[in-house]
This record gives structure tokens, sequence and C-alpha cells, in this order.
């Protein structure tokens, strides 16, 4: 059974062959243009880089999690307690118990700071600002530039495309719309989801009955008429591994509950409810594991402002220990399938919240100077703290590390020069980033 999920959160602000090749992506692009993408280069004993790319998207609390102050005033500290860490002088938020004990296994980055102080994207998945215009998404990047023999395509997307043009970040531009995320949804894998009629049934039987006549032609004789990025789209939807790759029934009923799950609440308002649903992660691992090279998500929803429906501790003493629970659960599972040096799990959000708290909520308003990126994995340097803010977590102390070098330490990890450039839509040379310098503390 093929389970598909993802949820678009609001902030404040005979078989016909062209019948069989209409597999949707984001904007109606086909599968075939979705695939072209180059082999992957390297030796036949290698294997490719990839990066579980985890957004908390509105804007997690840097103060009420990572980066606590608890000799700050108390209209800046907030509700929660500390604890220690494995790292002498570190201390985490009391409900990220088991990031706190594992923390020789991660990486974070204090005080870093956006440029744009609200709910645009832009920063967190191409590095730049939206002033820089339209750059496509590392994963676009990555699809174009990195090699990928796998039948599974390169950069895959666990969230729906937004309807609404500016919540939407995830976009090629001109790394070309052959390159943009794979997004299991709707018609991508429609044909392969459970069925619920016996008309369905029915067409599923002649749909299987196609593919098994196609797969014996492609076996037998050239596909001649059939372009090599349509053949690559075909060996997508045929292979027995990409099914395997995106069938979360093949997981355990206790590789869920390792990751943890519930309902939680968004806001003070116990009406407003989401889930903490543990299927997107495990996907995640499932995808990276079969070698698609970049796979993003986002969970939870932390957009919490002043203002009489909200109250920023009440949802976190629910949220924060499913958020431990589950990057936990995540690091865990890839270091025991032996994968910590080959996937990097990076959790991030658009900016860090106030340090003061405002209120009524009390809440915590938009904040861009410093915020809070954990990193796990992919060959780095783990087992540190880089970056230090302020005695009120308002701003770093010294330097700054911005979304760009966080990109550029991805960039790194899976082989790619983030000082080349890629023509855009004029033909004018772009350079993936105006700062390439990955976090120099991760890469040694």
């Amino acid at each position: 059974m093929f389970t598909l999920f993802g949820q678009c959160h609001r902030h404040c602000d005979g078989l016909a062959r062209r019948e069989f090749l209409r597999v949707g992506a984001a904007g109606g692009l086909s599968l075939a243009g979705l695939l072209q993408a180059e082999s992957f280069a390297g030796t036949k004993n290698s294997r490719p880089k990839s990066v579980i790319y985890l957004v908390l998207d509105g804007g997690i609390s840097h103060i009420d999690t990572w980066d606590p102050k608890p000799e700050a005033p108390v209209e800046y500290r907030g509700e929660f307690n500390t604890i220690p860490t494995q790292l002498a002088g570190v201390r985490f938020c009391e409900y990220f118990p088991r990031q706190a004990e594992m923390i020789d296994r991660l990486a974070l980055i204090r005080g870093v700071r956006s440029v744009e102080n609200d709910h645009f994207l832009s920063e967190v998945y191409s590095g730049l600002p939206r002033t820089s215009g339209k750059r496509p998404a590392f994963g676009s990047v990555v699809s174009r530039l990195a090699k990928h023999a796998s039948p599974l395509p390169p950069y895959v997307s666990l969230q729906e495309a937004s309807t609404v043009d500016r919540f939407e970040f995830e976009k090629p531009h001109y790394a070309g719309a052959g390159h943009a995320a794979f997004r299991p949804f709707g018609d991508s894998l429609e044909n392969l989801s459970p069925v619920k009629s016996l008309r369905r049934l029915e067409d599923r039987r002649a749909l299987l009955a196609g593919f098994s006549q196609l797969q014996r032609k492609l076996e037998s004789e050239a596909t001649s008429g059939i372009d090599r990025f349509q053949a690559k789209a075909l060996e997508m939807i045929s292979s027995p591994a990409v099914r395997e790759a995106f069938d979360l029934s093949k997981e355990p009923p206790e590789t869920f509950e390792r990751y943890g799950s519930g309902k939680y609440t968004h806001q003070a308002d116990v009406t407003i409810m989401y889930d903490w649903s543990p299927k997107p992660l495990v996907l995640a691992r499932r995808l990276v594991e079969a070698g698609v090279r970049v796979v993003t998500l986002k969970m939870g929803s932390w957009d919490h402002h002043s203002g009489p429906a909200q109250h920023i501790f009440k949802s976190y003493r629910y949220v924060l220990p499913a958020l431990d629970q589950s990057i936990a659960a995540l690091v865990t599972d890839l270091e025991q399938r032996g994968l910590s040096d080959d996937v990097l799990v990076v959790v991030l959000s658009e900016f860090g919240r106030t340090p003061k708290v405002s209120y009524p909520g009390p809440g915590r308003e938009h904040w861009a100077d410093a915020g809070c990126v954990l990193m796990a994995g992919g060959g780095l340097k783990m087992g540190q703290v880089i970056g230090e803010t302020d005695s009120r977590a308002e701003k770093a102390k010294s330097g700054h590390i911005t979304f760009q070098n966080v990109i550029a330490t991805i960039y790194h990890v899976l082989g790619i020069d983030p000082r080349i450039s890629l023509p855009d839509f004029t033909g004018r040379p772009q350079y993936l980033l105006d700062d390439p310098k990955p976090v120099r503390e991760l890469v040694g």
C-alpha cells in the first residue's frame, strides 16, 4: 500500500504511450521531463551522498529550544527549564532530552542570520533572498549538476505545491523544468495507490498488464521513437525499486512508534489541531536509502505570535517532545543502517523568534538576527556547537553564518562546487551563491 501525505500550512500572512507517460508533478511537469538528469559519476562501488532537509515552517523559537538563556530576565527566557547536554556548558530546552544525550552525533549552529524577516522561504531553499531574483531551489541545482544513476528521481519534495505562488519556493527556475522536485501526490503515484472501487481495480489490472507488456518490449528491442528521458521515466514507473522505496507498508509498526506520532495543539485554542506524523520522516529515510539525493519536507506549524488565541508555551509542551523523538529516531535509524556518513540531516526554520516574549499570548514574533540550524551525519564534524549569541539570544556575538553558508555546506557534502554558475533565462551567468563558503568548523 502506498501512503501519500502533505499539507500546506498558512501563516500570519492498449495503453496509449502518451497516457502511460502522463505522470504529473508540480506545475503539470511530465515525469519524463522531471527525470532529465545525468547519471551519477563515480566508481561502481561509491554511494552518492544525500540530504534530508527538514523545514520547521513558520519559525521555531531558538531561545525556547536549542539556544536557551536561563540567566536572562524572565521576559526573555520564557517558561521552560533547561537541561545539560553531553557537551560541557551547552544546555538545551528541557523538552529535548534525546538530543541532549546524542549531542556528540549532532552539530548545532547558533546565531544564523537571515535577510528576510517573513515567511518567504527563498533563503531556506536557495540560500538567497528574493531580492537576488528568482533562484533555483538547491534540490534542483543538485538534480542538474550531481550525476545520478538511480531509477528514482534525484530530488523529491514531500510537500504539496502551494496554490498561492508566494508560498511556493521549491522551483527549478533556470536550472531547468526537468529538474523540478518530484512530489508524490495526486497523479504522480495515482496508479500505484490503493484502489477504492471495482472499476479502478479493473483499470489497475489493465495498467499492470500494460506495464508488463511494455517492460518486455523495452528489454527485447530498442526504444526507437522514445527519447532517453522518456525511457528514464518508464524505468522509474516500472521499477520495483521505485515502488519499494515509496511503499510505507514495508515498514513494521515499531518503526513508526520509534519516530513518534499524535495530535497536538498549534495554538491555545484546543480546536486547532494538527497531526504529528512520523510517516514523512520514515519515507524520507527510505528514499535516501534507495538513492534519492535530496528529500525536503516540512513538519509542524511554528508561527506563534502574540494574540488572544496564541500561547507559544502551551503549544511547545506538546510539539517539542514530538520533534525531539523524531529527530533522535531518524539519526539513530540512519546510523543503524550504516548511512550516517552518507546522509546529511538538516533541521532549520526561516528565522528565529523574538527573544523577548510578547503579550497577549504569550507569543514571540519574527526574528531574523538569530536562528538555529541542526545537522547530523553527512561525513561532517559532529559533536560541536558553532556560533554563540549574546546573553539574551538577540544576535551572534561575532561574525554571521547565513543560509548561504548552510546551503554551501550541503553542496560541499553532495560534491557540488558552490562557486560555479548557471546561465539564467537571459543567458547571463549566475553564481549558485554570492557567498560560497561552507561552515568552516563542519568541513575542516
